[in-house]
């Protein structure tokens, strides 16, 4: 445990505490068990080493672990966490539980049996909790870390530095509000910047190889992350990257399961199943009409990469820009915790009572005539007017 306990001590020390995301501040730390779940690269590790590094300097009182550690090899969570209780420990930090046999249930066990033991851990988004063995659903508050917003991306970049604002002063602010903002910064710009490469907080580490760790991420999700998901197929590990990489060419595109199912190879049972995986993986986003099945036996109607800067590590073609503007507001929006489905007329009916149509600067109200409560976002546009909203203003959602 002395080598556990050293690592985490340099861990804690190491870690920058400049830039910290706005889930930080948005987690009740005073719960005793707390689970932060995401897509691989969007920072949760260093989340944790932030808390750690800000409130915990005692060597004594906090441990960082990440359980795909050797050391878990022939040591268990439970044994470390009742050492580590006894030497005075009071709160331990525990990283990768998805990679850790039996992790729901010893965590379980810990929590019941030390109530003066405080947790928190990570995993993948690909976790699902309600399936585990172990009722961890009552016990630990959950939050999910995505990637990072515009608003983020730009005080990461030390740019700019604002607070979030909702879709309602969105909607009906923005002219004041864009006006305010272009006064200390030029959106256009560093928006463009954004969609190509500032969705994962590393792009501050080396941007030359920005798109390599993203293919790297990609490839570690697909052959590790992915097969802890119930029923998934390890030995179609390249049928799935297969599938994505079809999918960065089309998106976005009304996916047609049959063809899908000839060209690779596998069931069309199989590729819906899939599609839900690669999207629980937050690799890709898929959209239905309205009170429509979430089952993973259901075909999306449509599907987009689940972030801009996708598009150009996974695509060998030229990224298409209006591909890019949907797949960042799809998930500027999900990612701001709203519903987001597939309208009669337009591109996203948000929260089942406002539709948007995205576009460039010159976009007309043609998709969206006759649409109550009807916007457009629309790109390379600073200031919008009356029902027309610059596209990156909604990267201040979260």
């Amino acid at each position: 445990m002395e080598r556990i306990k050293i690592k985490s001590i340099f861990l804690r020390e190491e870690v920058e505490t400049v830039h910290i995301r706005h889930l930080y501040y948005q987690i009740d730390w005073s719960d005793r068990l707390i689970g932060i779940l995401g897509a691989r690269g969007t920072g949760k590790t260093t989340l944790l080493l932030q808390r750690m590094r800000l409130h915990f300097q005692s060597d004594d009182a906090a441990l960082y672990i990440s359980l795909d550690d050797i050391y878990f090899a022939s040591n268990s969570l439970i044994e470390l966490a009742e050492t580590f209780r006894v030497r005075g420990g009071k709160i331990l930090f525990v990283d990768e539980v998805h990679k850790y046999s039996g992790w729901a249930r010893e965590i379980k066990n810990i929590y019941d049996t030390y109530k003066d033991l405080y947790i928190v851990f990570t995993g993948s988004s690909v976790i699902d909790i309600y399936q585990q063995e172990a009722d961890l659903s009552r016990r630990a508050v959950f939050y999910e870390l995505a990637g990072l917003s515009f608003r983020e991306y730009l005080r990461f970049a030390d740019i700019y530095s604002a607070e979030a604002i909702g879709l309602p002063d969105v909607l009906s602010h923005h002219t004041q509000i864009a006006l305010k903002l272009s006064k200390d910064f030029k959106p256009i710009p560093h928006f463009e910047a954004y969609l190509d490469h500032g969705y994962y907080p590393f792009f501050k580490e080396n941007l030359r190889t920005y798109f390599l760790r993203i293919e790297q991420v990609i490839r570690l999700i697909v052959e590790t992350e992915l097969r802890f998901v119930d029923g998934f197929d390890i030995n179609n590990t390249n049928k799935v990257m297969q599938l994505l990489a079809i999918l960065a060419e089309n998106v976005p595109f009304k996916p047609n399961i049959s063809k899908l199912s000839d060209k690779i190879g596998i069931s069309r049972q199989t590729v819906t199943q899939y599609l839900h995986y690669l999207e629980k993986a937050r690799l890709i986003n898929m959209l239905n009409p309205a009170g429509a099945s979430i089952s993973t036996l259901q075909k999306p109607e449509k599907v987009y990469l689940e972030n801009p800067n996708l598009h150009r590590a996974i695509a060998s073609s030229e990224a298409n820009q209006g591909s890019r503007r949907e797949s960042f507001l799809l998930n500027q929006l999900r990612n701001a915790k709203h519903e987001v489905s597939l309208p009669s007329a337009g591109d996203f009916l948000v929260d089942r009572k406002v539709t948007i149509e995205v576009g460039g600067k010159g976009k007309s109200r043609k998709q969206i005539a006759g649409v109550e409560n009807a916007f457009i976002a629309a790109d390379n546009l600073e200031i919008g007017i009356d029902q027309k909203i610059p596209l990156w203003l909604f990267g201040f959602l979260y």
